[in-house]
């Protein structure tokens, strides 16, 4: 068998991204009851919010949709726990997003995607949270205006920015290396 994101994870230079386990519950629920990093997503998370998270949208989606999900991102260097990544799709679509919630310590430092082997990507990010906006842009991407999608998760913000680039468009405007 062949290298399976879902299964083995994903290396950079500087960051190592791993299957969440259920031992990561107390992480993800600090990150995700910070108010900074919850600021655009709907606010801090209940506890029990995180491990329905965990357990439902997690864990399940590593055997659902194998190599697809959400990894919990480790600093190579010093073994910390700076968020995570996802590359999942968008609720009730079949585009295949990217996506990351980190602790603010991490913000600004260039956490980013590499090659993943997709003919395309895409990111929508809430109409406030021009930060987010700003990384996708300088990821690559190419924002397509705006959005609505039907899904309970995302409706209630209704248009969003969204983000898009093939990845034939993505490799022939990278620098050679």
């Amino acid at each position: 068998m062949g290298f399976d994101a879902g299964r083995d994870g994903l290396r950079s230079a500087r960051l190592q991204l791993r299957r969440f386990d259920l031992a990561d519950l107390p992480l993800l629920q600090r990150l995700n009851s910070d108010p900074e990093v919850m600021r655009y997503l709907g606010g801090p998370e209940a506890a029990e919010d995180t491990r329905t998270m965990l357990e439902g949208r997690i864990l399940s989606y590593y055997e659902e949709q194998p190599g697809l999900g959400v990894w919990a991102s480790i600093e190579r260097d010093s073994g910390a726990c700076i968020g995570f990544h996802l590359l999942n799709h968008i609720r009730g679509e079949s585009l295949i997003q990217v996506g990351y919630r980190l602790f603010p310590q991490y913000w600004g430092l260039r956490y980013g995607y590499t090659q993943l082997g997709l003919p395309s990507l895409c990111a929508i990010t809430h109409p406030d949270n021009s930060g987010s906006q700003r990384v996708l842009l300088k990821s690559g991407l190419e924002r397509q205006g705006e959005r609505a999608f039907s899904h309970p998760s995302y409706a209630p913000y209704g248009a969003m920015p969204f983000f898009q680039r093939s990845a034939e468009d993505w490799l022939r405007a990278a620098p050679a290396v």
